[in-house]
């Protein structure tokens, strides 16, 4: 079986990507020999329905399940009607949450652990907080959720770090971007 997983970087040691819409990207893995094929996120950019077009593009892969760390309504809606699991609130590298997931350690789940624009900075009720605005204790994963792994000081330090060098690296694109449309 296929399982997509939103990915900081494009092998099976990269950290997950606490946002499922907005990640870098995905690393589609199979699960019978672990063999994986990584994609650059490209709706990562999207002003709005990020969640949507990464919700089509894992079901075109044919990925039968999604692991993340956070996913909205509208990417839930999209996957569940697509017939693929959801398996969200998960941490620490893809190749160790595959490892979670084949072991059967993680459950699915039918309904989102964030509110929309999440991964934008928005959507800061209590179900969840966006990166930006609102940032919560642990930044990453909504405080106070069921569906959550707990981190120790160390890991949590270990993906804040990692995902500090992922958001320079999407502002060095989108900056680099910007420069070539502006000379257009």
């Amino acid at each position: 079986m296929k399982v997509a997983v939103s990915s900081s970087g494009t092998n099976l040691d990269s950290q997950i990507d606490p946002r499922f819409g907005r990640c870098a990207h995905f690393v589609i893995v199979n699960t019978d020999d672990m063999s994986f094929e990584a994609f650059d996120n490209e709706g990562m950019a999207l002003g709005g329905g990020a969640g949507i077009q990464s919700s089509q593009f894992v079901a075109s892969k044919g990925a039968g399940a999604i692991i993340t760390g956070n996913i909205g309504p509208n990417a839930v809606q999209t996957l569940s009607a697509t017939g693929v699991e959801i398996f969200m609130g998960q941490t620490g590298s893809v190749g160790e949450a595959v490892e979670r997931y084949r072991r059967g350690e993680i459950k699915p789940e039918g309904s989102p652990n964030v509110t929309d624009h999440y991964g934008m900075g928005g959507g800061t009720s209590g179900k969840g907080r966006g990166m930006g605005k609102g940032m919560g204790a642990s930044g990453l994963i909504p405080p106070n959720s069921s569906k959550t792994v707990s981190l120790s000081g160390r890991e949590e330090l270990k993906q804040l770090k990692d995902y500090a060098n992922d958001l320079l690296s999407q502002m060095k694109a989108l900056q680099a971007r910007i420069r070539d449309l502006e000379k257009k």
